[in-house]
């Protein structure tokens, strides 16, 4: 299937959660004129703990450069699991843009601005050191999913999220999900978007707000989705299918991961737009 835009984030390259091997599919699968990478790509905080980094997530890397170099438009928007990668904003790796920020222009011509997210995220941003106790306590999760759905696979039942339960059953974890939708919509707004694309909370959805389209595209570790742009300018979000993952990762590791290409300046402004729209229908979800 081809696609005009898609939109991918919370890859989290370098921890156990994440589904490479779904992703890889997904990528060959899939063709688009124009890849955003929406933020916590690779997971530094991971990887400075653990490394772990096997095949697949090597394979996901060398994709997405092959995708650059055969002429689809790749950019990168950092988020907060790497933001190492904010101090290469402005440059190329390899084809692919670093971008603090971007606007992306529809097919119907409707502007939406694409950031991670983790701007309007209050803990990230005044308590850092929470943040990171979250991170732990979300692996936590996220291991005892894995095993959960090991069982659940053995006895021949389907796959079931442990951690986006809690997450949707703890009702300040659904105010969270609330306000930083209404947050991000608003900003967007504000600042004369139509739309706005982001990531960081892995919860995958379309929805207007107030007259503003907000869109998070999900995550690789549970949702396994991805937002696309169609050629009419329609927006959806796809959900790969979870059945021939119920194995639990790879445990063997590269000594590193492929090293990227040197970056090189790029002279252009930090937020670019896309501007070959033509169509006149309507954006919806």
């Amino acid at each position: 299937m081809h696609y005009r835009t898609v939109f991918i984030s919370d890859i989290h390259l370098g921890t156990p959660g994440c589904q490479a091997d779904a992703l890889l599919e997904f990528l060959k699968r899939d063709s688009c004129d124009q890849l955003y990478l929406v933020g916590d790509i690779i997971d530094g905080w991971a990887l400075r703990r653990r490394w772990y980094w096997p095949q697949p997530h090597n394979d996901v890397i060398q994709k997405l450069l092959r995708k650059a170099r055969k002429g689809c438009r790749v950019i990168y928007v950092p988020g907060n699991h790497d933001e190492f990668a904010r101090q290469f904003v402005n440059h190329h790796f390899g084809g692919i843009e670093v971008l603090e920020e971007a606007v992306h222009v529809t097919a119907d011509g409707r502007k939406l601005w694409v950031i991670h997210g983790d701007y309007f995220d209050a803990v990230i941003c005044c308590a850092k050191w929470l943040a990171y106790l979250g991170d732990h306590a979300y692996e936590l999760a996220l291991k005892l999913n894995r095993y959960l759905n090991n069982c659940r696979a053995r006895l021949g039942l389907p796959y079931w999220s442990f951690s986006a339960f809690l997450k949707m059953k703890v009702k300040k974890a659904l105010n969270y999900v609330t306000d930083f939708e209404r947050a991000v919509a608003q900003e967007a707004q504000r600042r004369g978007y139509q739309g706005v694309v982001c990531g960081h909370i892995h919860h995958a959805e379309i929805r207007d707000i107030d007259g503003v389209i907000y869109c998070n595209d999900g995550d690789w570790v549970e949702s396994l989705s991805a937002l696309v742009e169609h050629d009419d300018g329609r927006l959806e979000l796809l959900h790969w299918p979870r059945a021939q993952l119920m194995t639990p990762p790879v445990e063997n590791s590269l000594p590193m991961p492929t090293p990227l290409p040197q970056p090189l300046p790029m002279p252009h402004a930090v937020v670019r737009e896309s501007s070959n729209a033509r169509l006149d229908h309507p954006v919806r979800g």
